[in-house]
């Protein structure tokens, strides 16, 4: 009876508005209250922030944020876009399939898919209506492209769910690599196939001379180099995760520096950004480890394994099913509160059925992807609305192919376990 009045609290609490990690810790303190009472509520509470925030691995998390902070300050977003469109630009829905592989390219320097969804609707799609192209068309692939930053290393929601799971942080990071790349030829292949089919949606632009196409690809130098800071040394085995972040918050320091906008004002804005956001999700962690000790101590999880340890079906149904909660849950909540919120009880169940737990963790941001652009809260919708001031229904609309493409991506990850696992296995 007491969980059941917890959890209803807890949702109570989320309905109205109340912040994540604050509804958390006030619904966990509500059932070690009414479970334990208040000697294992008061131990809890003065041991539990100490315990969270003294994880090494944490330190990511802030990196991560300041180095997406600095890479915004550096505009090389825009100089991506630029040089993208100017190789594909001149096929029909070449701009889309360039916002596709800005998309790709932001999210390989920058772990936030709401910073890129709105840098993507301040660049590309400016420049997609300006050519002529359907609205819906291109606030869709805006919207969709911004959450390959889930996916493509460096990833907070990733470094989150590895924190919460207690999984290899380098091999989730890794690991999400390939199924980023299919997920962009994905969005390339829905946006060609909307272009054929009614061409006028999607007009071709002029072509750019070949000297200045090479001319742009000097902006790609410095991604790459951003990108073999922090991913190719986690893979080579040179540095783990937490340095390769700090590494990366360096170099992405000096891009910013580079592009001349590094003030004594840019400087202050993104550390103070970055401490925020940094603020934000150590909160949430706080909160969701005051709410698993309530789980623990309930036996939640147990029961819930038990229980499906005894029913008389496939567990890849079961896989399935948890993951069409994982979408019915993402058109309502954001994917961090999500990952605080399901992973402790889930991830003792998918052990038990003897799934790969880092394979799981990319399926489940793939899936947290397509509730980035679901309605009726889909969040990147909403920022490529306010930012391009077109209707956000319009922009639903223009993700709906995507997100039946994204269905097939997923099946092929389901379907092909080393497209994740590949990989990490041959990490040093």
């Amino acid at each position: 009876m007491s969980t059941a009045l917890v959890i209803a609290a807890l949702f109570a609490m989320l309905a109205i508005g109340t912040p994540v990690g604050f509804a958390m810790a006030a619904a966990g303190s509500l059932g070690l209250l009414l479970t334990a009472g208040t000697d294992a509520l008061f131990g809890v509470l003065q041991t539990t922030p100490l315990s969270v925030v003294s994880s090494y691995e944490l330190i990511t998390i802030p990196m991560f944020i300041l180095m997406a902070e600095f890479v915004l300050l550096s505009g090389v977003a825009d100089a991506l876009f630029r040089a993208a469109a100017a190789w594909v630009g001149s096929i029909r829905g070449g701009l889309g399939m360039a916002t596709a592989l800005a998309g790709a390219g932001f999210g390989a320097i920058c772990g936030t898919s709401t910073a890129s969804a709105a840098t993507l609707s301040a660049t590309s799609l400016p420049a997609m209506l300006k050519h002529g192209y359907e609205p819906k068309l291109a606030a869709g692939v805006v919207a969709i492209s911004g959450t390959l930053a889930m996916l493509i290393p460096p990833s907070i929601a990733m470094v989150v769910y590895g924190l919460i799971a207690d999984v290899n942080i380098g091999k989730l990071l890794i690991g999400g690599v390939i199924p980023g790349l299919l997920v962009m030829l994905v969005i390339v292949g829905t946006v060609w196939f909307l272009a054929w089919r009614n061409p006028s949606h999607a007009p071709t632009s002029s072509p750019v001379p070949l000297r200045e196409r090479f001319q742009l690809l000097r902006v790609v130098g410095p991604m790459i180099a951003l990108f073999a800071a922090v991913t190719g040394i986690i893979y080579s085995g040179i540095a783990t995760p937490t340095e390769a972040s700090a590494l990366g918050a360096f170099v992405a320091m000096l891009l910013a520096w580079r592009s001349g906008r590094l003030t004594a004002e840019g400087l202050r804005l993104a550390v103070t950004k970055a401490a925020h956001g940094s603020c934000m999700v150590i909160m949430i962690l706080l909160g969701a480890s005051i709410f698993g000790y309530f789980f623990a101590l309930t036996q939640v999880s147990q029961d819930l394994v038990a229980w499906v340890g005894s029913l008389d079906t496939s567990r890849w149904l079961i896989l399935v099913l948890l993951l069409l909660g994982y979408l019915i849950l993402g058109a309502f909540m954001d994917q961090i509160a999500i990952l605080i919120l399901t992973v402790p009880i889930v991830v003792p169940l998918v052990q038990s059925l003897g799934f790969d737990l880092v394979w799981f963790g990319v399926l489940i941001i793939v899936v947290a992807e397509m509730g980035m652009v679901t309605p009726p809260v889909g969040l990147n919708c909403f920022i490529v609305s306010r930012y391009s001031g077109r209707p956000v229904g319009e922009v639903f609309r223009g993700t709906t192919p995507h997100v039946i493409a994204h269905v097939a991506a997923i099946a092929l990850l389901l379907a092909f376990p080393q497209l994740i696992l590949w990989l990490p296995s041959h990490m040093q």
